[in-house]
């Protein structure tokens, strides 16, 4: 995987941030006619994912103990899943989790019980500064069909540093009641009503305000292990503990120490052996290891083994430093003495599994021999001929009932064998992408464009599988930053992103293949912003942050000049008709702008409106020209009909976050529109047939997805379908059934 300078993980926290300001609360409920205030019975939607095939970082995976063909994966933005053995395919858990739970889409732990195999537990909180809710935790006596919840005190992580550690929730060994959850601020919590409500346990460690707190927990026979992040790694500052009554907490005696031990990352146990094994590194991961190890303790004696694979700090075949720290671990149920481990973060050699068969002493480099089949996503290639082995590798697992049953997360994927050698996705039904762009062209073989961070564009010629072509490349984008159709000219789109080799680029066949541009300004490097084509194709805007000007390029970006009167930081909207027309709006002035003359000069038009977030979003209606809709969240919808000069109050609906067009219903003259806000109380999806005069919410409770305020938009082509982009469930399409 390419490397950005700006990442979907670095930008996650400030767009949630935002989000959470302004949202208003979920509460469930019907769809509202809106003009009367009466219930109105919803449509029946039938929602799915546009395929694209993982695309983020699956922070855990657990292979349940005593039940065959049953695991769990968790995400760091995208929720938790269960594996369906029969159909091969995930199965999304949280996907209920609505707009006020925003937070709640990262997964921070999970666990199951050894003795009851329809119990699962998970806590879930991404974030834990002072702007992001408390965690939660999750509880269920059916696999994850249906939850109990409990809401908790504290705040979890499952999208900051560490968050492939773990698991930092285990049901206790010696009675199926009790459940420890360890926290990164607030130390260890203690259930003894299977998770209903949850105390303080007396732990001997005290939390950083700024570290990582307990970062594992395992069973070892009927003792309980405690991993701990706040340790410098000396003897004076122990970072592994134990319990063995589940009330006295004691440091392990003779456990490793110095930078390779400093951070207990994850720990197995071979009940055959009774030898505990612990992957450490010297900071928390995915990013930021240099150094690692892995240790195993004989539990019956208390000794101590180091059985490192391949210590870090040599030197890689490119002459670099082979710096890395090691992630997961797991043992063979049904082979004493074999186990695997991962390493993380080892950019120059690539990360790898290494497997043994006999405790330790030796070992197998697992990647020197895979076969890699990625032909089902091929976007893992990243542009390039072939994909990597991994990276990010803290999640590992390995089928209690099949030694040969090997699955690992990565950044971006999971990959598995059943023979140890030929790879391949497994993956099907777990979509992670941060979406931050729809498109839907009225013609051509693609329904749909995509821009995501950390991916870039996406030319989805079916909906049903992963892109043939990957990611868009000539260049390869990390994150997305623009995308635009030509509305006359659909073949001919534009992208913008950021990349090592480039920022911008075009298309002349709807997206399929691309070029960069000849040339871009000098700022585009480390500002790529929006970017618009005009309705012909023949003007190109491009704007890069409130610091800088915009630029226009009348020759398909190989000359550029800078536009003085653009409002700094907005983002150009074409008139879908005349070529001749841009519009932006100014979210620091609450000011709407307008170009006649193809974006040479911009001018004020309505001014007053609400300003100071850089979210709100201006959209041109399709076929019309001027007339236009702004969505300035929880102020609420207004519109243009004469290019932006004035603007009226849309009473239809209390808030409006994003809105797009779709095919019109029959007998109607206006295009469908579609829009995530709230018609009265609560944040959903709505469809309106009469230009906003009524609406329709036509998502349900058990399809929200979080946080869905980036974009959304119909299908020109198919009345009543609508593509919705989420923050870490990928794209989410919906039809009538």
């Amino acid at each position: 995987m390419r490397t950005f300078p700006l990442s979907r993980r670095a930008v996650l926290a400030g767009t949630a941030a935002t989000a959470a300001v302004a949202t208003l609360p979920v509460l469930q409920g019907r769809a509202q006619a809106a003009d009367s205030g009466t219930e109105t019975a919803a449509p029946a939607y039938r929602w799915r994912n546009a395929v694209q095939g993982g695309t983020g970082f699956v922070t855990g995976l657990l292979f349940h103990p005593s039940c065959r063909g049953l695991a769990y994966a968790r995400t760091d933005i995208g929720g938790a899943y269960r594996w369906d053995d029969r159909t091969d395919r995930w199965i999304p858990l949280t996907d209920h989790l609505g707009w006020d739970d925003w937070n709640l889409l990262g997964v921070e732990a999970m666990a199951v019980d050894p003795a009851h195999p329809n119990r699962v537990y998970l806590t879930l909180g991404a974030y834990t500064q002072s702007w992001a809710g408390n965690g939660a935790v999750l509880r269920s006596e059916n696999r994850g069909a249906t939850w109990k919840r409990t809401d908790l005190t504290v705040k979890l992580g499952g999208n900051e540093d560490g968050r492939g550690a773990g698991e930092r929730l285990l049901v206790d060994p010696r009675d199926s009641d009790t459940l420890w959850l360890g926290t990164r601020h607030d130390g260890l919590l203690k259930s003894t009503d299977r998770g209903a409500t949850w105390q303080p346990a007396d732990f001997p460690a005290v939390p950083s305000a700024t570290g990582q707190g307990v970062t594992l927990l395992v069973a070892a026979g009927r003792a309980v292990y405690a991993g701990w992040g706040d340790s410098d790694g000396t003897a004076d500052q122990p970072n592994l503990y134990r319990t063995f009554d589940g009330k006295t907490w004691k440091p392990v005696p003779g456990r490793p120490t110095g930078t390779a031990a400093k951070v207990p990352i994850r720990a197995a146990y071979d009940r055959h052996t009774r030898e505990l094994y612990v992957t450490y590194a010297n900071a928390p991961g995915p990013n930021g290891q240099s150094d690692g190890s892995v240790h195993k303790l004989r539990t019956v004696n208390g000794r101590w083994t180091n059985v490192t694979p391949v210590k870090p700090g040599g030197t890689a075949t490119d002459g670099s430093a082979d710096t890395f720290g090691y992630g997961g671990v797991a043992v063979d149920a049904r082979h004493p003495g074999t186990l695997v481990v991962s390493t993380n973060n080892r950019w120059a050699e690539i990360d790898t599994v290494f497997r043994s068969t006999n405790g330790g002493r030796t070992w197998t480099s697992l990647k020197d021999r895979a076969v890699l089949d990625v032909s089902e996503t091929p976007y893992l290639k990243w542009g390039g001929d072939k994909a990597k082995f991994g990276w990010w590798i803290q999640a590992l697992a390995l089928d209690p009932y099949d030694s040969k049953h090997i699955v690992y997360g990565t950044g971006a994927t999971i990959y598995g064998t059943r023979d140890l050698k030929r790879w391949a996705p497994q993956i099907r039904g777990l979509e992670e992408a941060s979406i931050r762009q729809l498109v839907s062209p009225p013609t051509g073989e693609a329904h749909l464009l995509s821009g995501s961070g950390d991916i870039g564009v996406m030319y989805h010629e079916r909906l049903t599988a992963s892109p043939s072509r990957g990611m868009a490349s000539n260049p390869v984008f990390g994150t997305s930053t623009g995308l635009s159709l030509a509305a006359a000219k659909p073949s001919y789109v534009v992208r913008a992103g950021w990349g090592n080799d480039g920022n911008g680029a075009y298309s002349n066949d709807g997206g399929k293949t691309w070029a960069p541009f000849e040339a871009q300004p000098a700022v585009a490097k480390d500002a790529p912003g929006p970017i618009a084509t005009n309705a012909d194709g023949s003007v190109l805007l491009w704007s890069f942050g409130t610091a800088n000007p915009g630029y226009r390029s009348v020759d398909n970006g190989a000359t550029w000049s800078e536009v003085a009167s653009f409002p700094k930081g907005a983002a150009p909207v074409a008139d879908p008709v005349d070529p001749t027309r841009f519009y932006a709006f100014d979210t620091t002035t609450g000011t709407v702008f307008a170009s006649t003359d193809s974006g040479r000069t911009f001018t004020a038009g309505a001014a007053g409106l609400s300003s100071g977030d850089s979210e709100f979003q201006l959209t041109a209606a399709p076929g019309r020209t001027g007339d236009l809709w702004l969505s300035l969240k929880g102020n609420g919808l207004y519109r243009s009909t004469d290019g932006g000069a004035a603007y009226t109050k849309v009473s239809s609906c209390q808030a409006s976050h994003t809105l797009g067009f779709g095919k019109a219903a029959r007998g109607a003259s206006y295009p469908a529109i579609y829009m995530v806000g709230a018609i009265e109380s609560f944040n959903a999806i709505y469809r309106s047939d009469d230009e906003a005069k009524t609406w329709v919410r036509i998502n349900d409770d058990q399809h929200q997805w979080g946080w869905t305020g980036a974009a959304i938009t119909g299908d020109p082509r198919v009345y009543g379908r609508v593509y919705v982009s989420t923050n870490g469930r990928g794209v989410q399409y919906g039809e009538p059934v």
